[in-house]
């Protein structure tokens, strides 16, 4: 099989032999790279009283803006796929009890970042963040909304489960300045629902969707998987198109990461259930033609986009930025994060939030903020971190750039990644990395394996070659 795609930002990927060849060199495990350091690295050396300290940093900064997380745990019901950080009861009251820490955290936030208070990007993520009731929504909306202020441009999203969002909670949700939707589907056959158990139809989540843009929501984004049990490539064809014909502005396919040993709840998923690799790879070939084919442009790792959406035009343009929310147009210095396990990029440091219930509402009654571990990144973490980003991002790294950012001899600094990368079995002689005297440019066909590629940049791996951690490639 080989998969052509028509418009020149494409992923192109070949078949036969060299195909073979390439998953097998390339479909191991290893990190996406939504941040380096990756969380693994983290370590509970970094506490609170180091991340209270970092955020007095970003205090005087006071004219550059932030982005903030909020994340809502709660779900009704388990996907056995899902690898977020859920909680999953029926309980109401204990919701309640949470947002009533949540704000105290917030207002913590604020307290110790003072004057810093506008907001670029804004994302409540979860868990099912609509499991809130319309006035539990309200009520966090206007917590965060006495603290900071959302600047003209900014971009406010949420993600939504079909299942339990209501067009009442669209509304309110419209009216509070809410301009992104990212919905939840990953598959609408019914025999992979069964096996994930999640049952969504296809009408209902198009209902929701038609809703949604007749009430002025006009950033929508749908998140699919392949790789799930009992996928075929006949039924995830028929998933795809029938996503494509509502023309979502994006739609974002991520690989199914099974890792049972991270995620015990997966474990419920019959392996023999799990299409091999070929056929993921089949699914992935799938997903790429039908985008294509529909006028959809590839964007950085696992996005597509329509050509006229902010994220397209900034990938032409190669400014691209990516962070713990994902892929941007809107960068910020420092993005902070509230509730459960929450991520924040600050001042040069990552910190993340405790993950148990208990822990987080002691810290707050102790008025600590609820800090687990985190990681603080030195010179050369800071170099290899632009150079991953740019290629997850833009597929392209100004070496001169990076010289005069760093001030370091690139040629000389990446001596042994770049011999590394030009050796018989490395990126650059399978045809998935360009390297010249100016730049590392990721070629078409090596886009599906970026991660790979940036692998070669990636300094802790060694130390995780006995162990299981990361979900594989493909």
């Amino acid at each position: 099989m080989r998969l052509l795609c028509s418009t020149p930002d494409s992923i192109v990927t070949q078949s036969g032999e060299r195909t073979a060849s390439l998953l097998q060199r390339y479909d191991r495990p290893g990190p996406r790279y939504t941040s380096y350091p990756t969380a693994v690295e983290f370590t509970d050396d970094f506490d609170e009283p180091a991340y209270r300290d970092r955020l007095c940093a970003a205090a005087e900064a006071a004219t550059e803006p932030l982005s903030l997380y909020v994340h809502l745990p709660f779900c009704e019901a388990r996907c056995t796929y899902c690898g977020c950080m859920t909680i999953i009861t029926r309980k109401r009251e204990v919701a309640e009890r949470y947002l009533d820490y949540l704000e105290r955290e917030i207002e913590m936030l604020a307290t110790t970042l003072a004057g810093r208070r506008r907001v670029v990007q804004h994302h409540w993520g979860g868990g099912t963040p609509t499991y809130l009731t319309v006035e539990q929504i309200e009520k966090l909306h206007g917590v965060i909304s006495r603290h900071f202020v959302f600047q003209p441009n900014a971009e406010v999203a949420i993600e939504i489960d079909p299942r339990v969002t209501t067009k009442e909670q669209l509304q309110l949700l419209r009216a509070l300045g809410f301009n992104r939707l990212s919905m939840g589907v990953q598959d609408f056959t019914p025999e992979v629902q069964e096996a994930i158990g999640r049952r969504q139809s296809a009408s209902l989540t198009r209902d929701l969707y038609e809703y949604a843009r007749s009430i002025g929501f006009n950033g929508i984004n749908i998140d699919l998987i392949y790789g799930l049990p009992r996928q075929t490539l006949a039924t995830f064809v028929r998933t795809l198109s029938t996503v494509t014909a509502m023309r979502p502005d994006r739609i974002a396919v991520y690989s199914y990461a099974h890792v049972p040993w991270l995620r015990p709840h997966q474990s419920r998923i019959n392996q023999s259930d799990l299409p091999s690799r070929e056929v993921k790879f089949e699914l992935i070939a799938a997903a790429i033609a039908t985008f294509g084919q529909a006028g959809y442009v590839a964007i950085g790792m696992d996005h597509f986009a329509l050509p006229e959406d902010e994220l397209a035009i900034a990938s032409r343009e190669r400014r691209l930025h990516r962070n713990f929310m994902g892929y941007t147009t809107r960068p910020a210095t420092d993005m902070v994060g509230a509730g459960l396990s929450a991520i924040g990029s600050i001042r040069g440091a990552f910190a993340q939030n405790v993950k148990k219930l208990p822990a987080y509402y002691g810290a707050i009654d102790a008025g600590r903020f609820p800090i687990e571990r985190g990681y603080v990144l030195s010179h050369d973490d800071r170099v290899r971190q632009f150079v991953i980003a740019e290629l997850m991002c833009n597929f392209f790294v100004n070496r001169h750039e990076v010289e005069a950012r760093f001030h370091i001899d690139f040629d000389r600094y990446f001596a042994a990644e770049i011999e590394r990368m030009r050796a018989p079995d490395g990126p650059v002689s399978d045809g998935l990395l360009s390297i010249t005297p100016d730049s590392w440019e990721v070629t078409t066909d090596g886009r599906l394996f970026v991660r790979s590629i940036c692998m070669h940049v990636d300094r802790y791996l060694h130390r995780h070659v006995d162990r299981p951690v990361f979900s594989r490639m493909i």
